[in-house]
């Protein structure tokens, strides 16, 4: 069986997308704050969709890192998730999400939180498979890569140490 050839590069722009939902009384508590897990939720579609964009083919999640919410998300509010691609290795690639919250009626806006998160391209058998390189054309862009070089190191060394990875 022979290897499969690596997709062309791509820029970062080409995996952005926006997801917007009104948050409803089925997403919040009984205070009106909407669950830390909906947010997780949205978070992880944005992702899989900038990495889908970015690899054209299916995508499992395979790390979510730490996620904190700075601000709260209330009922009534728009909330706003902004993906796109990061960082890739050979079949994995790491996604920035920014998830803001807006009044509405108002038009404040809030960033409550940005999670970075790792999901693997997957051929028709669900085997990985290579994903296209990155391209930055920004400096921004080109940070954030190097940033997700030294995440994706430290996932690594992490999965390295822990020994549950061992375990078929």
């Amino acid at each position: 069986m022979k290897p499969e050839a690596i997709p062309e590069a791509k820029p970062v722009k080409a995996s952005r997308i926006t997801l917007s939902q009104l948050m409803q009384p089925e997403h919040a508590n009984l205070r009106g704050d909407v669950h830390g897990g909906w947010i997780m939720k949205l978070a992880d579609e944005a992702g899989a969709l900038a990495a889908m964009r970015h690899a054209q083919c299916r995508v499992v999640t395979v790390a979510i890192d730490q996620m904190r919410f700075h601000q709260p998300i209330r009922i009534g509010d728009l909330v706003t998730l902004k993906a796109e691609v990061t960082y890739v290795g050979r079949t994995s690639m790491e996604t920035r999400v920014q998830v803001i919250a807006e009044d509405p009626i108002t038009g404040r806006q809030t960033h409550t939180n940005t999670a970075y998160l790792v999901y693997v391209a997957l051929d028709d058998q669900r085997r990985p498979r290579p994903v296209p390189r990155l391209v930055p054309e920004t400096e921004e862009e080109i940070r954030r890569m190097e940033a997700g070089a030294h995440r994706q190191a430290y996932r690594l060394a992490q999965r390295e140490g822990d020994p549950q990875e061992a375990v078929p």
